[in-house]
């Protein structure tokens, strides 16, 4: 079990653990999700790690298939501008290696913001913190364990 999964269950919030065989040539770890699993792109989320002017880490959870707007995520978090954190700065603040940074039971708890496409679902995909695993769950429940906002953010 990962620190994902077992955040879910302690909170008994209803999930399902997806698990399909993760290919290491692949570059688009959400994509090879949206494939390997049959659903649609707009379901599967992917967790970005940024980082603002002071130093503040913040996650953001996107669709697979859209960009983060930097600018719209900066005001959504309250900042000036933020950017892209670096990816050893990401593995160590979250516990976590890319293509399988799970929004949740990340080491340091981070301020999180969902793009409001998510409550167009019943239930969403995010990784449950490794690569070829992954999550479904109700959006407001992910907002609920993240104590998040949706926002638009693509």
């Amino acid at each position: 079990m990962t620190p994902a999964i077992n955040l879910a269950k302690k909170h008994k919030i209803n999930h399902i653990v997806h698990q399909y065989s993760h290919d290491e040539s692949v570059v688009s770890y959400g994509l090879e999700a949206v494939e390997k699993l049959n659903v649609e792109a707009s379901r599967v989320f992917k967790t970005l790690v940024v980082i603002n002017e002071q130093k503040t880490l913040f996650v953001a959870i996107v669709p697979v298939e859209q960009k983060l707007n930097l600018k719209l995520f900066a005001k959504a978090c309250h900042s000036k501008k933020v950017t892209m954190a670096e990816p050893k700065l990401v593995e160590r603040s979250s516990g976590y290696v890319l293509g399988g940074v799970s929004p949740l039971g990340q080491k340091r708890i981070l301020a999180s913001i969902i793009d409001e496409s998510a409550t167009s679902h019943k239930t969403i995909f995010v990784s449950a913190g490794k690569r070829g695993l992954e999550i479904e769950l109700a959006p407001q429940d992910l907002r609920s364990l993240l104590n998040a906002s949706f926002q638009h953010i693509t």
